[in-house]
């Protein structure tokens, strides 16, 4: 099931390619790294290409799911559904989406950042629900929610960073999203910069 492999996975790579190409390249230096959530984002040009040509690529590679990020609207969440995303994600909780991803059997993780919202998204079917923004809510935001809500899966995105990654984990957090610090050494060392800094993630996250 998509959803378990997700949460095995744990860290989903938030890609915002300053290209198509970029993108591709990022998501390709991820996964080599050993981060296998591709999470590319409506803020990256062509972003629909970019998912068909990944999925394409890791057709063969059990572990590898990609998805769609920074749905913003139900004719984006088409458009994602069309290119092959195996989920979406939007910055905040949208009624529209998460009926059309229900019924096309795809799964929505909506961004909240309050109580009320989470519940209105769970009540809605959502079973991840993101954190946004992370760096603002923290790592005891999670904690705090699980208190009342224990059943809830919440994965922090925005804020997350390999000195705190190990922290939002034991808070409770069931995955995580991490940006732009992947990319960040891009412009100096180039994209195998990219599959140090997954590895870096993923060994904090351990």
């Amino acid at each position: 099931m998509i959803l378990d492999k997700l949460k095995d996975n744990y860290i989903f790579a938030v890609i915002r390619g300053k290209s198509a190409e970029d993108a591709l390249e990022i998501a390709r230096h991820a996964i080599k790294g050993g981060i296998y959530n591709m999470e590319i984002t409506y803020t990256t040009p062509d972003a629909s290409e970019v998912i068909k040509q990944l999925k394409a690529e890791f057709s063969e590679d059990d572990k590898v799911v990609i998805g769609a990020g920074t749905v913003m609207n139900l004719d984006l969440a088409k458009e994602a559904v069309v290119a092959g995303a195996d989920f979406l994600v939007s910055p905040h909780y949208d009624k529209e989406i998460q009926r059309y991803a229900l019924s096309e059997e795809v799964l929505y993780f909506p961004g909240c950042g309050t109580v009320t919202e989470i519940v209105q998204a769970m009540n809605g079917g959502a079973k991840i629900i993101k954190c946004f923004p992370g760096g603002v809510l923290g790592p005891n935001f999670i904690k705090d929610v699980h208190g009342p809500i224990p059943n809830v899966e919440l994965m922090p995105s925005g804020g997350v960073s390999i000195d705190n990654i190990a922290t939002w984990k034991q808070n409770g957090a069931c995955a995580v999203g991490v940006g732009s610090a992947l990319a960040a050494d891009v412009k100096e060392k180039g994209y195998e910069s990219v599959v140090a800094k997954a590895q870096e993630f993923v060994k904090a996250c351990q």
